[in-house]
């Protein structure tokens, strides 16, 4: 994910996976690995917005 104003890396990505149970294995073997010197926190997503990102998002 990159900022829209900067173009800058927010640092936090996505990733769709096939079924809940693959999700759930790749969360447990990534979650804590480190990736160019820092621990990556992986997590599932949730929908939930905060009501002022929602009016952002629609500017």
């Amino acid at each position: 994910m990159r900022d829209r104003f900067d173009g800058r890396s927010r640092g936090f990505g996505f990733v769709e996976m096939k079924n809940e149970d693959d999700a759930a294995v790749a969360v447990r073997a990534m979650n804590g690995k480190e990736l160019a010197g820092r621990p990556l926190r992986v997590e599932a997503a949730t929908s939930q917005r905060r009501p002022f990102e929602r009016n952002a998002a629609r500017a």
